[in-house]
C-alpha cells in the first residue's frame, strides 16, 4: 500500500531515474550545433584538449556535455546514424557506473560509444566486454571509424592472440574483448615471472555487454587455468563398467524416497536429486560398491578407508554423468570430444570442461578417450574478477528482474531506458497442454498456419534435443525451416539475417546474448553480399544492394501487414529474463510483433515445481485430448514458479560468493605480494625481517626451555639455528651473560645480516635480488597450488560439520585463514633459510666450505641468473594454452662465481621440487 502511495505522489523508480538524467541530456543537446560546425581536423585536437583538462583536475562529469556531443557528431558523420536521445540517456547511465536496460533493437552498441569515449580521456584504458570473439571483433571494427575520427585508439583481444599482440591491444585507449579473455589474462599476468610479460595495465572502467548473462548466468562458473596432474583416467573407465549393477532406490507411493534415518526400509543403492544434480548412496549401495571393488582387486579393505575413499567420488561422478547429464542437452559429442553446451545461450563452450572429474566420467560414459585430470594453477570467478574494476557498468535488454541481485552483490543500480518508439508487440497468454505430445502437435499446426500466410516465425527451444525433435516434426509436415543451435553455430549470422524474411521459420536454442537483430523482411545487406560474391568490387556490391533494397521494401510491407515477427516459446525457462530476451526479438523499433508460449505439464519447470498437482486437476476436469487451457491466473502461477527458481538460484550464487570471498581475499594478498616482489629492488630487507622473526621464535622456545634444563635448551637452540641457517653459535660456554636471550639475539641477527652483506659483496645487489626473487616466486607459486587444493578439500569437509550444529561458512573462514597464515609463514621461513644456506665462493677457490648440515645438495651454475622454472599450463575455460614464462634468467655480475645451495633432503612422498605437482618418488626421484 505504501509503495502505491509513493508511486502516485512521486512516480515510479524508473520515472524518477529518468527525471534526474534529463538535465544532463539537455546540456548535451545544447552542444550539438557546436559540434556539427566543427571541421574534421578539430575532433582529435579537442580530444587532446579534454585529456589535458582532465590531467589538470577537471572531472569527467564536467567534460561530459562537450564529449558526448562530439561523440554523437562523429557517429553521425562516420556511420550515418545520429544516436537518439534515449541512446544518449543510456550512455549517461553507463558513465555513472550503472546498468542500462534497453530493449532489443534499440542500438546498445552505438549507445555505449559516448560513455566509452568520455572515460577513455582518463588515459587509464576502458574495457568493453562482450560474450564471444565474433561480437568483440564485430563491435570493435564497427565503432573504430568513430573512435579514430575522435583521435582515440581501439584494440581487440581475441582468443588466438599471442602475448605481444595482447599487450599492444591493451595499451589502446579502448579495448574490446570477451569476459573469458579478460579474466584469463588477469590470471596469466599474476603467474608471470617478469613485469614486462604482463599485458593488462589495470582495471579502471568497463562496459559489460549482456551483463546479466555474464554476471548472473555465468557467475557460478569459475575461470580455471590448470595443468596436468597424476593420471587416474583408468579408474573412471573401471568404475563405469561396474555402474550397471547399481539400482536406484525405489520410491514410495508419494514419489519421495524412503528415509533410512527414520527407520524406513530402503530398497536400492542410490538416490537422485534432479534439482541440484546430486547423487547420494544408501547403506546397501555403499556395501555393494565396496564388494564390487574388492572383487575387481581395485581396493583392499573398506571403502571408507583413507586410501580407498576416492572411489566413492568416482562412482558419484559416474552416476551423475549417466543419470543427470544428457547428450544433446547438457553436452554434445563432436570429433571425439565432449563439448559443453551453454544452458543460457545454446552455444558450445569450446575447450571448457566440467570440473572435479565429471567430464572424465561423461567421456567414460560415451566410450571416448578419457582426458587426464588437470590440476588448478589459478582460478577466479566472474563475480570477483569484475569487482576488481574501479567503476563497472553494463547494458542488456533484460536486467530489471535481477535488480536485487545486482544491487546486493555488485552494488549496481539498474536504470530502464524507454524505447525510441512505442512497443507494439502483442504478448499473448501462455497455452498449457496436458502432455508434451499434445503440445508438439499444436506447435506444428500453429507454425504451419503462420508459414502458409507468409508470417516469419522464431521458435525458441531450451535444448538441442527439443530443437531437433521440432525440426523432425516440421519436416514431416513439409514446412521449410532453419535450425540454429550449438551444432551449426558457424552459420549463425546467415540464419539470423534471414529470420525476418517472408515465410521464414527459424528454430533457435536459447536466443539470449546473440547480439544481433532480426529485421522484418530479411537483410538487404546479407542478400547483396551473397549475390555479389565475396570478391566483388564496391561498384558491383552497390548495384546488388540497391536491387535487394528495393525487394526488401516490398517484403517489409507484406511482413508488416501479416503482424510482424511471430515469436513462439516451446516451454518456459527457469528464468523470466531468458523468456523476455526471446520475446524481445520481436517488435524492434516500433515494428509490429506477436509472442506466445506453449507449455505442457511434462516440461521440466512444471514437473519440478508443482506440475503434478495441476496435471491431476486437468485430468479430473475431463479435458479433451489436445485441448489447451489459458488464463491470466495460470500465467501468474507460472511466473511465481519462475520467481521461486530465480530466488533459489540467487541464494546459491550468494552462498557460493560467501565461500569464494574467502579465497578471493587470499588471492588478492598473494598477487599483491608477487607484484611487490617483482617490483622490489631491495629484497634483502624482506629476508632480514623474516630471519629476525625466526630467530625471535627460536629464542622464545629457548627462554621457555631455560626454566627446565639449561643444557637441553642450548642444545635445542643450536640445532635449530644450524638447521634453519647453517649457523653455529660462537659464544663462550662459561660466559653466562653471553647466553641471555637478549645477548644471543644481538649476536645472531648481526652475524646473519653480515652473511647476506658478504654475499652482496661477492655478486652485487642485483645478483642477490635476482636469486631471492626467483626463490620467492617459485615458492609462492608452488605453495599456492597446494593451497587451492587444500581449500577445495576443506570446502567439502566443512559441510559435514553442519550435523554437529556448526556453521560451515564460519568453520571454512576460520580454518581457511589458519591454513593460509601457515602457508605464508612457511614461504617466508623457507626463503630466509634458503638464502642463508646458499654459499657463494670465487671461481678460483673450488674447495667447498665445510657444512654442519646432515645433508647437502649442491647445484653449480656459471651465473647467478640460472634459477629458471618453466611450467606450462592449459586453461579449462576455452582460451587455449596459458604459459608461465621462464624464471629469472638475466646475467648478474660477477660472472666467475659458483653457487652451492644447501637444502634439506626431499622425502619420497614430498612434492617434487621441480614444481610438477607430483610426488618426488613419481617424478625426479623415480
Amino acid at each position: 500500500m505504501f509503495e502505491k502511495i509513493v508511486k502516485a505522489l512521486f512516480g515510479s523508480q524508473h520515472e524518477r531515474d529518468l527525471k534526474a538524467l534529463l538535465p544532463i541530456l539537455h546540456s548535451v543537446n545544447e552542444k550539438e550545433a557546436w559540434a556539427a560546425a566543427l571541421p574534421a581536423e578539430e575532433f582529435p585536437k579537442l580530444t587532446a584538449l579534454f585529456k589535458e583538462r582532465y590531467a589538470k583536475g577537471e572531472t569527467l562529469d564536467a567534460l561530459l556535455p562537450e564529449a558526448f556531443a562530439l561523440a554523437r557528431e562523429a557517429a553521425r558523420r562516420n556511420l550515418g546514424e545520429r544516436p537518439y536521445d534515449v541512446q544518449v540517456l543510456g550512455s549517461i547511465v553507463l558513465h555513472l557506473g550503472k546498468i542500462v536496460e534497453m530493449k532489443t533493437g534499440e542500438g546498445k552498441t552505438l549507445m555505449s560509444v559516448a560513455a566509452t569515449y568520455l572515460n577513455a580521456l582518463s588515459g587509464k584504458g576502458v574495457h568493453v566486454v562482450t560474450v564471444n570473439d565474433y561480437l568483440a571483433s564485430r563491435d570493435a571494427d564497427w565503432m573504430r571509424p568513430v573512435f579514430s575520427y575522435l583521435g582515440v585508439t581501439v584494440g581487440t583481444i581475441l582468443s588466438d592472440m599471442d602475448n605481444a599482440r595482447r599487450k599492444e591491444n591493451y595499451a589502446c585507449d579502448i579495448t574490446y574483448g570477451t569476459n573469458n579473455e579478460f579474466g584469463f589474462d588477469y590470471l596469466r599476468d599474476n603467474m608471470r615471472w617478469d613485469l614486462e610479460g604482463r599485458v593488462q595495465r589495470g582495471h579502471c572502467f568497463c562496459v559489460v555487454d549482456e551483463i546479466d548473462s555474464i554476471l548472473i548466468d555465468e557467475a557460478r562458473t569459475p575461470l580455471i587455468i590448470s595443468g596436468a596432474a597424476e593420471d587416474d583416467t583408468f579408474k573412471y573407465a573401471e568404475v563405469d563398467k561396474l555402474l550397471g549393477t547399481l539400482e536406484e532406490v525405489k520410491k514410495k507411493a508419494d514419489g519421495e524416497y524412503p528415509d533410512e534415518t527414520q527407520g524406513e526400509e530402503v530398497v536400492g543403492d542410490y538416490k537422485l536429486n534432479e534439482k541440484n544434480k546430486n547423487v547420494s548412496f544408501s547403506n546397501n549401495g555403499m556395501a555393494k560398491i565396496e564388494e564390487l571393488l574388492q572383487k575387481r582387486n581395485l581396493i583392499k579393505g573398506a571403502i571408507v578407508d583413507e586410501e580407498n575413499f576416492e572411489y566413492l567420488h568416482y562412482f558419484t561422478q559416474a552416476l551423475r554423468a549417466h543419470k543427470l547429464f544428457h547428450i544433446d542437452v547438457d553436452y554434445v559429442v563432436q570429433d571425439g570430444l565432449v563439448q559443453i553446451v551453454d544452458e543460457f545461450t545454446g552455444r558450445i563452450l569450446y575447450g571448457r570442461r566440467y570440473s572435479d572429474g565429471l567430464h572424465q566420467a561423461i567421456e567414460a560414459k560415451e566410450r571416448i578417450k578419457i582426458a587426464q585430470r588437470n590440476r588448478t594453477l589459478a582460478t577466479i570467478t566472474f563475480q570477483n574478477y569484475f569487482r576488481l574494476y574501479e567503476k563497472i557498468s553494463g547494458m542488456t535488454g533484460t536486467a530489471d528482474t535481477e535488480a536485487v541481485e545486482f544491487a546486493k552483490i555488485y552494488n549496481l543500480d539498474v536504470v530502464v531506458i524507454p524505447t525510441n518508439l512505442p512497443v507494439s508487440r502483442n504478448d499473448e497468454d501462455d497455452v498449457v497442454y496436458l502432455n508434451e505430445k499434445e503440445k508438439f502437435n499444436a506447435l506444428g499446426d500453429e507454425i504451419a498456419a503462420a508459414h502458409k500466410r507468409g508470417q516469419p516465425m522464431l521458435v525458441g527451444t531450451v535444448s538441442i534435443e527439443k530443437s531437433e525433435q521440432l525440426s523432425t516434426l516440421l519436416t514431416r509436415r513439409g514446412v521449410r525451416h532453419e535450425v540454429l543451435n550449438a551444432k551449426n553455430h558457424a552459420r549463425e549470422a546467415a540464419i539470423i539475417a534471414e529470420a525476418g524474411a517472408r515465410g521464414a521459420v527459424t528454430i533457435a536454442t536459447n536466443m539470449a546474448g546473440r547480439g544481433t537483430d532480426i529485421k522484418l523482411g530479411g537483410s538487404p545487406e546479407h542478400r547483396a553480399r551473397k549475390k555479389a560474391g565475396t570478391d566483388a568490387s564496391p561498384e558491383r556490391y552497390a548495384a546488388c544492394y540497391q536491387e535487394e533494397y528495393e525487394n526488401w521494401k516490398k517484403d517489409y510491407v507484406e511482413v508488416k501487414s501479416q503482424g510482424g515477427l511471430y515469436v513462439i516459446g516451446t516451454e518456459r525457462h527457469e528464468s523470466r529474463r531468458i523468456d523476455n530476451q526471446l520475446r524481445g526479438r520481436s517488435g524492434r523499433q516500433g515494428d509490429p510483433g506477436r509472442s506466445k508460449f506453449f507449455i505442457s505439464m511434462d516440461d521440466d519447470l512444471m514437473r519440478l515445481f508443482g506440475g503434478d498437482n495441476i496435471k491431476n486437476l486437468m485430468s479430473k476436469m475431463g479435458m479433451e485430448p489436445g485441448e489447451p487451457i489459458y488464463h491470466p491466473w495460470l500465467n501468474k502461477s507460472i511466473e511465481k514458479a519462475q520467481k521461486k527458481v530465480e530466488e533459489r538460484n540467487f541464494e546459491i550464487r550468494k552462498h557460493l560468493l560467501d565461500y569464494d570471498d574467502v579465497l578471493n581475499q587470499q588471492r588478492k594478498y598473494i598477487y599483491d605480494q608477487r607484484d611487490a616482489i617483482l617490483r622490489d629492488e631491495d629484497l634483502k630487507a624482506r629476508v632480514n625481517e623474516s630471519t629476525a622473526d625466526m630467530v625471535d621464535a627460536a629464542l622464545d622456545r629457548y627462554r621457555a626451555a631455560q626454566r627446565g634444563d639449561q643444557g637441553e635448551a642450548v642444545k635445542e637452540l643450536t640445532a635449530s639455528l644450524k638447521e634453519k641457517f647453517g649457523y653455529l653459535i660462537h659464544v663462550d660456554p662459561e660466559d653466562k651473560e653471553s647466553w641471555t636471550p637478549e645477548a644471543l639475539r644481538k649476536g645472531i641477527i648481526g652475524d646473519l645480516e653480515k652473511d647476506i652483506a658478504d654475499k652482496i659483496a661477492l655478486v652485487g645487489e642485483a645478483g642477490i635480488n635476482h636469486f631471492i626473487r626467483g626463490q620467492y616466486l617459485q615458492s609462492i607459486d608452488g605453495k599456492w597450488l597446494d593451497h587451492l587444493e587444500n581449500m577445495e578439500g576443506l570446502r567439502e569437509a566443512v559441510y559435514l560439520r553442519g550435523y554437529a550444529q556448526k556453521n560451515p561458512l564460519t568453520e571454512y573462514k576460520i580454518e581457511g585463514f589458519q591454513i593460509f597464515d601457515a602457508m605464508i609463514d612457511t614461504i617466508r621461513e623457507e626463503i630466509a633459510s634458503r638464502v642463508h644456506l646458499v654459499r657463494i665462493r670465487a671461481a678460483g677457490n673450488r674447495e667447498p666450505e665445510q657444512r654442519t648440515m646432515a645433508t647437502v645438495q649442491s647445484a653449480s651454475h656459471g651465473s647467478i641468473g640460472a634459477f629458471a622454472n618453466n611450467m606450462a599450463a592449459s586453461d579449462a575455460g576455452g582460451s587455449g594454452q596459458a604459459g608461465r614464462p621462464k624464471g629469472p634468467s638475466s646475467r648478474s655480475e660477477p660472472e666467475a662465481v659458483t653457487v652451492i645451495r644447501s637444502v634439506p633432503k626431499v622425502g619420497r612422498n614430498d612434492p617434487c621440487p621441480c614444481g610438477s605437482g607430483k610426488k618426488y618418488k613419481f617424478c625426479h626421484g623415480r
